[in-house]
Protein backbone atom coordinates (compact mmCIF):
# COMPACT_ATOMS: atom_id res chain seq x y z
CA UNK A 1 0.00 0.00 0.00
CA UNK A 2 1.26 3.33 -1.04
CA UNK A 3 -1.04 6.27 0.89
CA UNK A 4 0.93 8.92 -0.99
CA UNK A 5 -1.03 7.62 -4.85
CA UNK A 6 -4.40 8.65 -2.74
CA UNK A 7 -4.39 12.26 -3.42
CA UNK A 8 -3.90 10.72 -7.54
CA UNK A 9 -6.40 8.65 -7.89
CA UNK A 10 -8.99 10.46 -5.90
CA UNK A 11 -8.11 13.75 -8.17
CA UNK A 12 -11.64 14.88 -9.89
CA UNK A 13 -9.09 15.50 -12.91
CA UNK A 14 -7.96 12.22 -12.79
CA UNK A 15 -11.14 10.71 -12.79
CA UNK A 16 -12.69 12.68 -15.11
CA UNK A 17 -9.97 12.04 -17.80
CA UNK A 18 -10.25 8.10 -17.23
CA UNK A 19 -14.29 8.80 -17.71
CA UNK A 20 -13.63 10.20 -20.98
CA UNK A 21 -10.95 7.86 -22.06
CA UNK A 22 -13.71 5.23 -21.25
CA UNK A 23 -16.19 7.02 -23.60
CA UNK A 24 -13.17 6.97 -25.95
CA UNK A 25 -12.70 3.49 -26.05
CA UNK A 26 -16.06 2.32 -26.31
CA UNK A 27 -16.31 4.38 -29.45
CA UNK A 28 -13.00 2.86 -31.07
CA UNK A 29 -14.64 -0.83 -29.81
CA UNK A 30 -18.03 0.22 -31.90
CA UNK A 31 -15.81 1.46 -34.59
CA UNK A 32 -13.80 -1.84 -35.17
CA UNK A 33 -17.20 -3.79 -36.34
CA UNK A 34 -17.67 -0.90 -38.81
CA UNK A 35 -15.28 -2.10 -42.15
CA UNK A 36 -15.69 1.30 -44.18
CA UNK A 37 -13.78 2.90 -40.63
CA UNK A 38 -11.21 0.06 -40.45
CA UNK A 39 -10.64 0.18 -43.83
CA UNK A 40 -9.61 3.51 -43.72
CA UNK A 41 -8.29 3.93 -39.88
CA UNK A 42 -7.87 0.43 -39.14
CA UNK A 43 -4.09 1.17 -37.55
CA UNK A 44 -5.27 4.35 -35.56
CA UNK A 45 -8.08 2.99 -34.40
CA UNK A 46 -6.31 -0.09 -33.00
CA UNK A 47 -3.76 2.00 -31.71
CA UNK A 48 -6.23 3.92 -29.55
CA UNK A 49 -7.44 0.82 -28.09
CA UNK A 50 -4.12 -0.68 -26.96
CA UNK A 51 -3.07 2.47 -25.86
CA UNK A 52 -6.40 3.00 -23.58
CA UNK A 53 -6.04 -0.57 -22.08
CA UNK A 54 -2.63 0.26 -21.43
CA UNK A 55 -4.05 3.32 -19.49
CA UNK A 56 -6.47 1.32 -17.50
CA UNK A 57 -4.03 -1.25 -16.28
CA UNK A 58 -1.69 1.49 -14.93
CA UNK A 59 -5.00 3.34 -13.60
CA UNK A 60 -5.81 0.25 -11.89
CA UNK A 61 -2.30 -0.57 -10.50
CA UNK A 62 -2.16 2.82 -8.83
CA UNK A 63 -5.68 2.02 -7.44
CA UNK A 64 -4.23 -1.23 -6.23
CA UNK A 65 -1.11 0.13 -4.92
CA UNK A 66 -2.99 3.18 -3.05
CA UNK A 67 -5.83 1.52 -1.62
CA UNK A 68 -3.80 -2.30 -1.09
CA UNK A 69 -6.39 -5.06 -0.13
CA UNK A 70 -8.74 -2.54 0.16
CA UNK A 71 -9.42 -2.34 -3.25
CA UNK A 72 -10.81 -5.38 -3.55
CA UNK A 73 -13.32 -5.09 -0.96
CA UNK A 74 -15.29 -2.92 -3.10
CA UNK A 75 -17.45 -4.61 -5.85
CA UNK A 76 -17.18 -1.66 -8.52
CA UNK A 77 -13.15 -1.90 -7.86
CA UNK A 78 -13.19 -5.69 -8.31
CA UNK A 79 -15.94 -5.39 -11.46
CA UNK A 80 -13.17 -3.02 -13.31
CA UNK A 81 -10.54 -5.12 -12.39
CA UNK A 82 -12.14 -8.17 -14.36
CA UNK A 83 -13.07 -6.28 -17.03
CA UNK A 84 -10.01 -4.67 -17.58
CA UNK A 85 -7.94 -8.19 -16.66
CA UNK A 86 -10.14 -9.92 -19.80
CA UNK A 87 -8.70 -7.85 -22.31
CA UNK A 88 -5.81 -8.33 -21.62
CA UNK A 89 -6.15 -12.28 -22.09
CA UNK A 90 -3.76 -13.01 -24.93
CA UNK A 91 -5.36 -13.53 -28.04
CA UNK A 92 -5.15 -17.15 -29.32
CA UNK A 93 -7.57 -20.17 -30.29
CA UNK A 94 -9.59 -20.97 -26.41
CA UNK A 95 -9.37 -17.38 -26.13
CA UNK A 96 -11.20 -16.08 -28.53
CA UNK A 97 -14.70 -15.45 -27.06
CA UNK A 98 -12.79 -13.67 -23.84
CA UNK A 99 -11.09 -11.41 -26.61
CA UNK A 100 -14.80 -10.46 -27.92
CA UNK A 101 -15.60 -9.24 -24.60
CA UNK A 102 -13.17 -6.03 -24.53
CA UNK A 103 -16.58 -4.29 -25.27
CA UNK A 104 -17.01 -4.94 -21.37
CA UNK A 105 -14.89 -1.78 -20.67
CA UNK A 106 -17.83 0.31 -22.35
CA UNK A 107 -19.43 -0.78 -18.72
CA UNK A 108 -16.68 0.58 -16.79
CA UNK A 109 -18.40 4.09 -17.16
CA UNK A 110 -21.70 2.39 -14.86
CA UNK A 111 -18.70 2.55 -11.80
CA UNK A 112 -17.46 5.84 -13.02
CA UNK A 113 -20.63 8.14 -13.35
CA UNK A 114 -22.45 7.67 -9.69
CA UNK A 115 -25.47 8.36 -10.78
CA UNK A 116 -25.39 5.17 -12.58
CA UNK A 117 -23.88 3.45 -9.95
CA UNK A 118 -26.69 4.83 -7.65
CA UNK A 119 -29.24 3.10 -10.33
CA UNK A 120 -27.69 -0.25 -10.27
CA UNK A 121 -26.94 -0.90 -6.90
CA UNK A 122 -31.11 0.21 -7.27
CA UNK A 123 -31.83 -2.68 -9.14
CA UNK A 124 -29.39 -5.26 -7.06
CA UNK A 125 -31.16 -4.26 -4.14
CA UNK A 126 -34.71 -4.67 -5.73
CA UNK A 127 -33.91 -8.47 -6.41
CA UNK A 128 -35.82 -9.46 -3.39
CA UNK A 129 -38.54 -8.23 -4.50
CA UNK A 130 -38.30 -9.14 -8.55
CA UNK A 131 -37.61 -13.07 -7.16
CA UNK A 132 -41.03 -12.65 -5.23
CA UNK A 133 -42.82 -10.97 -8.85
CA UNK A 134 -40.90 -13.84 -11.02
CA UNK A 135 -42.22 -16.71 -8.68
CA UNK A 136 -45.79 -14.99 -8.95
CA UNK A 137 -45.80 -14.14 -12.62
CA UNK A 138 -44.23 -18.35 -12.92
CA UNK A 139 -47.11 -19.66 -11.38
CA UNK A 140 -49.23 -17.48 -13.72
CA UNK A 141 -47.91 -18.23 -16.63
CA UNK A 142 -47.64 -22.04 -15.33
CA UNK A 143 -51.75 -22.14 -15.15
CA UNK A 144 -52.45 -20.59 -18.29
CA UNK A 145 -50.23 -22.88 -20.03
CA UNK A 146 -51.74 -25.61 -18.84
CA UNK A 147 -55.30 -24.29 -19.37
CA UNK A 148 -54.21 -23.34 -23.11
CA UNK A 149 -53.31 -26.57 -23.81
CA UNK A 150 -56.35 -28.40 -22.80
CA UNK A 151 -58.31 -25.74 -24.43
CA UNK A 152 -56.33 -25.23 -27.82
CA UNK A 153 -53.87 -28.03 -28.13
CA UNK A 154 -56.17 -30.50 -30.39
CA UNK A 155 -56.69 -27.16 -32.86
CA UNK A 156 -53.33 -25.35 -32.85
CA UNK A 157 -50.55 -27.67 -31.87
CA UNK A 158 -47.86 -25.93 -32.53
CA UNK A 159 -49.04 -22.89 -30.43
CA UNK A 160 -50.02 -24.87 -27.61
CA UNK A 161 -49.83 -28.61 -28.41
CA UNK A 162 -47.55 -28.65 -24.85
CA UNK A 163 -47.12 -26.78 -21.80
CA UNK A 164 -43.71 -25.74 -23.45
CA UNK A 165 -44.97 -24.44 -26.47
CA UNK A 166 -48.21 -22.81 -24.68
CA UNK A 167 -45.61 -21.01 -22.47
CA UNK A 168 -43.98 -19.41 -25.58
CA UNK A 169 -46.72 -18.30 -26.85
CA UNK A 170 -47.97 -17.34 -23.99
CA UNK A 171 -44.97 -15.24 -23.68
CA UNK A 172 -44.92 -13.90 -27.10
CA UNK A 173 -48.97 -12.74 -26.30
CA UNK A 174 -47.54 -10.99 -23.11
CA UNK A 175 -45.26 -8.79 -25.24
CA UNK A 176 -47.65 -7.66 -27.26
CA UNK A 177 -46.12 -9.01 -30.45
CA UNK A 178 -48.47 -10.17 -33.34
CA UNK A 179 -50.67 -11.26 -30.52
CA UNK A 180 -54.07 -10.39 -31.89
CA UNK A 181 -53.89 -11.10 -35.53
CA UNK A 182 -51.09 -13.71 -35.59
CA UNK A 183 -53.12 -15.83 -32.53
CA UNK A 184 -55.79 -14.82 -30.81
CA UNK A 185 -58.24 -14.14 -33.54
CA UNK A 186 -57.18 -17.49 -35.69
CA UNK A 187 -58.02 -18.94 -32.79
CA UNK A 188 -61.20 -17.29 -32.18
CA UNK A 189 -62.19 -18.43 -35.64
CA UNK A 190 -62.97 -21.84 -34.00
CA UNK A 191 -63.50 -20.89 -30.39
CA UNK A 192 -65.27 -17.69 -30.36
CA UNK A 193 -65.03 -17.11 -26.43
CA UNK A 194 -61.24 -17.60 -26.44
CA UNK A 195 -61.44 -13.95 -25.82
CA UNK A 196 -61.70 -14.87 -22.08
CA UNK A 197 -59.15 -16.51 -21.45
CA UNK A 198 -56.43 -14.33 -23.50
CA UNK A 199 -57.55 -10.54 -22.76
CA UNK A 200 -57.75 -11.34 -18.81
CA UNK A 201 -54.11 -13.25 -19.09
CA UNK A 202 -52.78 -10.21 -21.10
CA UNK A 203 -54.65 -8.06 -18.36
CA UNK A 204 -52.73 -9.59 -15.46
CA UNK A 205 -50.01 -10.58 -17.32
CA UNK A 206 -49.10 -7.48 -19.02
CA UNK A 207 -50.17 -4.81 -16.98
CA UNK A 208 -50.00 -5.71 -13.21
CA UNK A 209 -46.79 -7.66 -13.31
CA UNK A 210 -45.22 -5.03 -15.31
CA UNK A 211 -46.57 -2.77 -12.78
CA UNK A 212 -45.43 -4.74 -10.24
CA UNK A 213 -41.81 -4.86 -11.56
CA UNK A 214 -41.80 -0.85 -11.97
CA UNK A 215 -43.21 -0.38 -8.30
CA UNK A 216 -40.42 -2.79 -6.85
CA UNK A 217 -37.75 -1.65 -8.60
CA UNK A 218 -38.75 2.20 -7.99
CA UNK A 219 -39.37 1.56 -4.77
CA UNK A 220 -35.89 -0.21 -4.23
CA UNK A 221 -33.98 2.73 -5.94
CA UNK A 222 -36.05 5.01 -3.70
CA UNK A 223 -34.75 3.36 -0.86
CA UNK A 224 -31.34 3.11 -1.94
CA UNK A 225 -31.36 7.18 -2.39
CA UNK A 226 -32.89 7.63 1.19
CA UNK A 227 -29.82 5.51 2.41
CA UNK A 228 -27.38 7.46 0.57
CA UNK A 229 -29.14 10.98 1.27
CA UNK A 230 -29.43 10.04 5.43
CA UNK A 231 -25.12 8.72 5.16
CA UNK A 232 -24.52 11.71 3.86
CA UNK A 233 -26.41 13.97 6.40
CA UNK A 234 -24.48 11.52 9.29
CA UNK A 235 -20.81 12.38 7.60
CA UNK A 236 -21.98 15.77 7.54
CA UNK A 237 -23.37 15.80 10.79
CA UNK A 238 -19.74 13.90 11.94
CA UNK A 239 -18.30 16.66 10.47
CA UNK A 240 -20.02 19.54 11.96
CA UNK A 241 -19.49 17.58 15.33
CA UNK A 242 -15.73 17.76 14.99
CA UNK A 243 -15.86 21.51 13.89
CA UNK A 244 -17.73 22.37 16.85
CA UNK A 245 -15.24 20.31 19.63
CA UNK A 246 -12.10 21.69 18.06
CA UNK A 247 -13.83 25.56 18.45
CA UNK A 248 -14.45 24.28 21.77
CA UNK A 249 -11.33 23.13 22.43
CA UNK A 250 -9.95 26.78 20.84
CA UNK A 251 -12.16 28.37 23.29
CA UNK A 252 -10.41 26.74 26.16
CA UNK A 253 -6.93 27.63 24.76
CA UNK A 254 -7.45 31.04 24.40
CA UNK A 255 -9.45 31.35 27.69
CA UNK A 256 -6.89 29.76 29.39
CA UNK A 257 -4.18 31.78 27.90
CA UNK A 258 -6.00 34.95 29.11
CA UNK A 259 -6.49 33.64 32.26
CA UNK A 260 -2.75 32.78 32.34
CA UNK A 261 -2.15 36.51 31.12
CA UNK A 262 -4.49 38.08 34.19
CA UNK A 263 -2.85 36.11 36.88
CA UNK A 264 1.06 37.15 35.45
CA UNK A 265 -0.10 40.77 35.56
CA UNK A 266 -1.74 40.55 38.97
CA UNK A 267 1.22 39.16 40.31
CA UNK A 268 3.42 42.06 38.62
CA UNK A 269 1.40 44.32 40.04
Amino acid sequence: MIPALRPLVENPHFQKSVLALIVVNAITLGLETWPAAMQSAGSLIVAVDRIALAIFTIEVALRIGAYGLRFFRDPWNVFDFVVVGIALVPAGEGFAVLRALRVLRALRLISAVPSMRSVVQGLISAIPGISSVMALMSLIFYVAAVMATKLFAAAFPDWFGSVGASLYTLFQIMTLESWSMGIVRPVMEQFPYAWLFFVPFILIATFMILNLFIGVVVGAMQSAANAERAEGERVAHDERGEILAELRALRQEVAALRNARTQGTDQER
